[in-house]
């Protein structure tokens, strides 16, 4: 999973205010993100006033037409008729959440299919571009070298080899989504946060596993030394 922004990105740095949360959020949950459903009808209501607009100038409802016209009206009605078909295909009545944040991992079916584990991120940060604030994971190196192998596949099967060469970091946009950027931003920290502390508790576990056992070893070697 893997975007690569156009242009170069403006570090953020965090502040207080830059990082409250609009609300609580419960890193014990799962959190299921749909696209924003009045942004999505707005653009479907664009789409079908030009298709609208198009056919009238593709069918001659208006006298006086030329024959540039008619050709440019039915370019108009193949173009937006496809574009406005997709957009309803992309409502979220239809398509669901497009982005799942869970206390294990995130997916954001905008640019991958990948469910990324947070064990696998190792910061969480925000960037700015052309004034648009997005959250941007920094994978560790194992997750990059697996990044790495998947866009060089699909670049060779693809026969395009560009896309083996791009930012190792992985973009999160609000844009469109039924959430604002606050929101999802805290519940990505809250997630990776807790996801951390689980990490510590089972390496802290596992440490105390292996001195018990060097323990039990050093003990049984003192009572075969004593007898």
């Amino acid at each position: 999973m893997h975007a690569h922004p156009d242009g170069p990105m403006r570090a953020v740095p965090d502040s207080p205010q830059s990082v409250a949360p609009a609300v609580c959020i419960d890193a014990a949950h799962d959190l299921e993100i749909n696209q924003c459903a009045t942004h999505l009808r707005l653009l479907v209501a664009v789409g079908f006033a030009m298709t609208l607009l198009s056919a009238s100038l593709a069918f001659n409802w208006w006298n006086g037409l030329s024959d540039y016209d008619t050709t440019v009206g039915y370019a108009g009605v193949a173009v937006f008729g496809l574009i406005t078909g997709r957009l309803i295909w992309m409502l979220p009545a239809e398509r669901g959440p497009v982005v799942i944040v869970t206390p294990y991992g995130i997916r954001d079916l905008r640019i991958g299919n990948e469910f990324l584990l947070w064990e696998s991120i190792a910061e969480v940060s925000t960037e700015q571009l052309r004034g648009r604030r997005m959250i941007v994971l920094t994978p560790t190196p194992g997750l990059q070298r697996q990044l790495r192998c998947i866009r060089a596949k699909i670049g060779y099967m693809s026969g395009d080899k560009s896309l083996g060469v791009q930012d190792d970091r992985i973009v999160i946009r609000p844009d469109g989504l039924a959430t604002d950027f606050e929101t999802l931003l805290c519940a990505c920290r809250d997630c990776h946060a807790a996801s951390d502390s689980r990490t510590a508790l089972r390496r802290d576990s596992d440490q105390g596993s292996q001195d018990l056992v060097a323990l039990g070893s050093g003990a049984q070697g003192l009572a075969v030394q004593a007898s």
